[in-house]
């Protein structure tokens, strides 16, 4: 297989950025939902759980924005040519829709952990600063949009989740496939 895109299959960088996205989106929406029900400061995961929660989630910020680019450089597969306009439509949404919701969870995220002017540091590798500024109880309201945007996120993980599943159950076209980097016969001459 190849490593770039081509207007027919996706090459492994962009599937390798598309899964390693979609395992960590996934693992730290667990980690969130469990960290917001520890009720005890002496839990032993009170500290840990948003110290890897922040960590992974800057490291997140960084990949997405290469896979912006990477985007940007390479062709992307459109859907298959009997799909209808309004399917074409409604993909075309639903990945702007995904990418701007990541970037929002995480900068919300940002905001969160930065709201009492203490930088975020990565794994103690680095530290991204806090901004200079922040606004009256920008933690709570962080907070709130931060939990918002994630539940959202992840109900159009099932919407694009069952449209992909759509595709290869009921269409039997190479929408799925292309993304799994797996050779059908429909796709096996790109």
């Amino acid at each position: 297989m190849m490593w770039k895109n081509t207007t027919e299959r996706y090459g492994w960088i962009a599937i390798l950025f598309h899964w390693l996205t979609a395992i960590t989106v996934f693992g730290l929406f667990g980690l969130g939902v469990y960290m917001t029900n520890l009720d005890s400061y002496y839990d032993p995961f009170y500290k840990t759980g948003p110290f890897i929660h922040k960590s992974i989630g800057v490291l997140l910020f960084g990949a997405l924005v290469l896979r912006v680019i990477w985007r940007m450089l390479n062709p992307h597969p459109a859907l298959p040519s009997q799909a209808p306009a309004w399917e074409r439509i409604v993909a075309v949404l639903t990945h702007a829709a995904l990418y701007l919701l990541l970037f929002a969870i995480l900068f919300s995220g940002y905001l969160i952990s930065t709201a009492e002017g203490r930088g975020v540091s990565v794994f103690d590798w680095f530290e991204i600063p806090a901004l200079p500024w922040a606004l009256a109880h920008q933690e709570d309201l962080a907070g709130k949009i931060h939990g918002l945007l994630a539940w959202t996120l992840m109900g159009l993980v099932v919407l694009h989740t069952l449209a992909a599943l759509k595709h290869h159950f009921i269409d039997r076209d190479t929408v799925l496939t292309r993304m799994l980097g797996i050779k059908t016969r429909q796709n096996a001459s790109a």
